[in-house]
């Protein structure tokens, strides 16, 4: 499990495809490298992996192709910033919100707009996720921890404020990006309950 607090923005070595080792991504990660070990998960831009390998600030991962499908990993780049947070120790403080590292899907960035000293993000608004939008309820946005402050018809928005943006991969974030979403798990045990007593 996770909580939404980044840790380190590492940097894309290489994504590639190969017949002896199948789909691998590797990041440079220079402070948490330091202290992996292989096996440990991580999420990478929300989604959880499993270290592979590691040599110095060097992290590879092995990736499903459903994982690719699934997330924005498919789009990433040499040198594109990717948000990581290793796992939550037991005895860790939890001060995001329950983060699984189970990306749901990834939708469009609509806007990236400074407002002030914030900037304010929108998002298309995914058709088979909308019922787990709730205003000021929580969402993962790239593994990053955000209050939902905004239900639109076709849209959400969230608001970040300038250390969040300055410590994560949204500093690079523009318009016509994708990024990784995962709803609130409570939500989604809540309608799971809800379906089975209407049974």
């Amino acid at each position: 499990m996770f909580t939404g607090l980044i840790e380190e923005a590492g940097r894309v070595a290489w994504l590639r495809h190969s017949r002896e080792k199948g789909i691998q991504l590797q990041v440079v990660a220079p402070q948490i490298g330091k202290s992996v070990r292989n096996g440990e998960s991580i999420a990478v831009n929300g989604c959880c992996l499993t270290v592979a390998l590691h040599r110095n600030e060097f992290i590879t991962f092995d990736l499903l192709q459903e994982t690719l499908d699934r997330t924005n990993l498919r789009l990433l780049r040499p040198d594109s910033v990717v948000n990581l947070e290793r796992a939550l120790p037991a005895d860790g403080r939890l001060g995001g919100h329950f983060v699984q590292g189970h990306v749901d899907c990834a939708a469009r960035i609509l806007s990236f707009e400074a407002r002030g000293d914030d900037h304010r993000l929108e998002l298309e608004t995914p058709d088979d996720f909308a019922h787990y939008l709730a205003f000021k309820g929580s969402i993962a946005i790239d593994g990053v921890s955000l209050t939902i402050a905004e239900v639109l018809d076709r849209s959400f928005a969230v608001w970040i404020i300038p250390h969040t943006r300055s410590v994560t991969g949204l500093r690079t974030t523009q318009a016509g990006d994708f990024a990784n979403l995962e709803f609130d798990i409570i939500a989604k045990y809540v309608e799971r309950m809800m379906l089975i007593r209407r049974v």
